[in-house]
C-alpha cells in the first residue's frame, strides 16, 4: 500500500489544530528555541520550545551566577521566546516541553501558560500534577509523554480522580529509538522491544477506545520519513513527533557545529549513557562521553541546580549536564553532550523546515486546504 493511499489524519489537541499532524520535539538546551518552533508552526506543524536552559542564549549568561539567578533568567527568557515564536508562527500552534525532572518545573509550566503557549508537553517523569499547575489556563492543552500503557493509565486515572479531566493527547516515545532522556529505568530497559512503537502505540489506542476516551496518540522516536508516518497512522496514531530531523535544519537554534556533529555521526558513535538525572539517554560519542566511559572525567560540581535529582550534585559523579548541554549548543565539541535519536546517522545535509515538511508529505495526497507547497 502506497503512502498516498493513506489519509493524513487531522490532529486536534485540545482544540488546537495544526495543518499537518507533525510535532517537532522539544530539544534542550536551545536546540529547539523560538526560531525553530516558530518556523515549524508557520510551516503547518506544531513548533515546540524546550523550556530547559533557554537563558544560555543570553549574551550575559553566566553559569557561575547561581541557580536562583539562572532560574530567574530562564523564566524571563522562556516568556519572551514563547511570544516570539507565536509572532513568527503565522497563527500556527506553539507548544512548550517541560521536563518533570527540572527543579523549577512548576514555575516553567506556569510561565509557559501565562506567555500564551497553546500546548504543554511534559515527560522525563510522570506529570501527575500538571492539571493543577495549569488550572488558571484551561485553554492550554496538556500532553504527557509516556513509554508504556501502564504509565498512560496511571496518569489518566490520577487526572480523572483528582482534577476531573483527561489528557488532550498522549505522546508515546519509544526509548528504543528516541533521542535525549528516555522513558526507561536503565539502558537495558531502554532497548526492551516491549516498549517499541509497534507494541505500545496500538495497545494504547485500543486501551483508550475501550475506556471510551477519544484521546489522540502521537508516535515518537525514530520517525524519519513519510513511510514512518504512514506506519504510525496504520498503527492507530493520530500524528507523529520528530526531533533529530528538525534539529538538523537551517532554523534549528543550535550552533552550526552542533548540526555538523549530526552530519558526521556514524552508527558506532550513537551510544546510551546514564544521565546525571538518573535516566538513560541517547547521545553522540563526543570527547566528553569518551572521558565519561573511560572514567577520566575531571571532577566538577553542579553548576546550575537545574535537576530535582542530580547525581552530579548529590554524589559528585558523572558531569554537570547543564554545562555539557550549553557547551553542545554553543558548538564546543570537546565538552559538549550532543543528544540525538537513533537515526542521526541518516542526517546528510541541513534542510530548511519547509523543505523537510514538504519531503515528509510528498507521498501523501493532500486536500487543497492542506497543501501549502
Amino acid at each position: 500500500m502506497k503512502s498516498k493511499e493513506i489519509e493524513l489524519p487531522t490532529l486536534n489537541i485540545g482544540g488546537h489544530q495544526p495543518k499537518y499532524p507533525i510535532i517537532q520535539g522539544g530539544m534542550g538546551i536551545m536546540v529547539s528555541g523560538p526560531r525553530l518552533a516558530g518556523a515549524v508552526a508557520a510551516a503547518g506543524g506544531v513548533g515546540t520550545i524546550a523550556s530547559v536552559g533557554l537563558a544560555a542564549s543570553l549574551k550575559d549568561f553566566d553559569m557561575a551566577s547561581g541557580s536562583g539567578n539562572i532560574s530567574r533568567q530562564n523564566g524571563e527568557t522562556l516568556a519572551r521566546y514563547v511570544k516570539e515564536a507565536k509572532a513568527a508562527s503565522n497563527g500556527g500552534v506553539i507548544a512548550v516541553n517541560c521536563m518533570c525532572a527540572l527543579s523549577d518545573y512548576e514555575d516553567l509550566v506556569r510561565t509557559s501558560c501565562a506567555a500564551g503557549a497553546d500546548i504543554i508537553i511534559s515527560g522525563a517523569g510522570l506529570p501527575l500534577k500538571l492539571p493543577q499547575l495549569t488550572e488558571a489556563h484551561p485553554e492550554t492543552a496538556l500532553v504527557p509523554i509516556v513509554s508504556s500503557v501502564k504509565a498512560a493509565s496511571l496518569i489518566l486515572s490520577r487526572w480523572v480522580k483528582h482534577y476531573g479531566r483527561i489528557p488532550d493527547a498522549f505522546v508515546v516515545e519509544s526509548p528504543n529509538t528516541a533521542g535525549g532522556h528516555l522513558g526507561a529505568r536503565d539502558s537495558e530497559q531502554a532497548m526492551d522491544k516491549s516498549l517499541s512503537l509497534k507494541e505500545v502505540v496500538p495497545a494504547l489506542v485500543k486501551y483508550l477506545k475501550e475506556l471510551g476516551h477519544n484521546i489522540p496518540v502521537i508516535s515518537a522516536g525514530g520517525i524519519w520519513d513519510g513511510q514512518d508516518i504512514k506506519e504510525a497512522i496504520l498503527m492507530g496514531a493520530s500524528g507523529v513527533q520528530m526531533g533529530t530531523r528538525f534539529a538538523a535544519t537551517e532554523e534549528g537554534d543550535a550552533s552550526e557545529r552542533f548540526k555538523q556533529a549530526y552530519i558526521e555521526a556514524e552508527e558506532k558513535d550513537v551510544v546510551l549513557i546514564k544521565s546525571p538525572c538518573g535516566l538513560p539517554g541517547r547521545a553522540i560519542m563526543s570527547p566528553l562521553i569518551e572521558r565519561y566511559f573511560s572514567g577520566k572525567l575531571e571532577k566538577v560540581g553542579c553548576k546550575a541546580g537545574c535537576l530535582s535529582h542530580c547525581i552530579c550534585r548529590m554524589q559528585q559523579e558523572t558531569f554537570c549536564i547543564a554545562d555539557a548541554l550549553v557547551s553542545a549548543y554553543r558548538g564546543d565539541w570537546e565538552n559538549g553532550l550532543f543528544f540525538c535519536g537513533s537515526n542521526v546517522t541518516r542526517v546528510k545535509s541541513i534542510l530548511k523546515v519547509k523543505e523537510l515538511i514538504k519531503e515528509l508529505l510528498s507521498d501523501f495526497s493532500l486536500p487543497e486546504a492542506q497543501s501549502a507547497f
